[in-house]
C-alpha cells in the first residue's frame, strides 16, 4: 500500500500577509507559483496513482505547476469555512477577543453561504476524504483497473487547516489536535503506515 501525500497550495498575498483564506479564491503569487513548480522533482520520486485536489484555484493551479496531471476535484477539501474571519487576521480577532482560539471556538457566522465550521465539522469532511482514499486503495489492492483503483501513493492538494485536521484524524486524533500540525505554503506531507497503523513519515517538507 502507498503513501498519502499531502501538498499546501503556494503563497497566496494573504497567505502571506496572514489573512484567514477559504472561500476566497486568490490566484497564486509569483513566488506562490515558484513554490508550486518546485514541488515537481520532489513529487516525480513517488509512485502516484490517484491526485486529488481542492475545488478552489489556488490549489488546482498549484497541482498544475507541480506537474501532477489529471487530478479529481473533490469539494470536500476545500478550506476551513472561516465565516466571518475571512479575510482578517489572529492578530485582528485578538484585539477583540484576546483568548479566541480557532482549534476550539470556531468562527462566527459570515455573509449567506458561508455559516462558517467548526474543528468538528471540519472533521466529517475530513473523513469523507479519507473513507473516498481508502476506498481507492482497497479498489487497488484488490486489482482493480487502474483507472480507478490505486495501488501507489495519493496526492490531496489542497489548504493548511484542512490538511492539519485530515492528518489528525487520520492519525485518530480529535479534529482539534490539527493545532500540533504547522503547515507550510508549497509544502510536502507523507502519512505512511507502520505495522498496520498510520504514522507521519515526513512532515512540511519544502525542496
Amino acid at each position: 500500500m502507498g503513501e498519502l501525500i499531502l501538498v499546501r497550495h503556494g503563497e497566496t498575498e494573504w497567505s502571506a500577509s496572514g489573512q484567514h483564506t477559504s472561500y476566497t479564491d486568490l490566484p497564486l503569487t509569483a513566488r506562490g507559483e515558484e513554490q508550486a513548480r518546485g514541488l515537481a522533482p520532489l513529487l516525480a520520486r513517488f509512485r502516484i496513482s490517484l491526485v486529488f485536489t481542492s475545488p478552489l484555484g489556488r490549489a488546482v493551479h498549484t497541482a498544475k505547476l507541480a506537474g501532477l496531471g489529471e487530478a479529481r476535484i473533490d469539494p470536500d477539501l476545500h478550506e476551513w469555512d472561516y465565516g466571518g474571519y475571512e479575510g482578517v487576521t489572529t492578530a485582528d480577532i485578538h484585539r477583540t477577543r484576546p483568548d479566541w482560539n480557532l482549534w476550539a471556538d470556531g468562527v462566527p457566522p459570515g455573509v449567506p453561504g458561508h455559516p462558517g465550521e467548526l474543528p468538528e465539522e471540519v472533521g466529517a469532511r475530513a473523513d469523507r476524504v479519507l473513507a473516498r482514499v481508502d476506498a481507492a486503495i482497497r479498489d487497488g489492492a484488490d486489482g482493480a483497473d487502474g483507472a480507478d483503483g490505486a495501488d501507489g501513493d495519493i496526492v490531496l492538494v489542497a489548504h493548511a487547516h484542512f490538511l492539519r485536521v485530515l492528518t489528525a484524524r487520520r492519525l485518530g486524533l480529535p479534529p482539534a489536535a490539527g493545532a500540533l500540525f504547522q503547515l507550510a505554503t508549497g509544502t510536502v506531507s507523507r502519512i505512511g503506515t507502520e505495522h498496520g497503523h498510520p504514522v507521519l513519515v515526513s512532515w512540511n517538507h519544502a525542496p
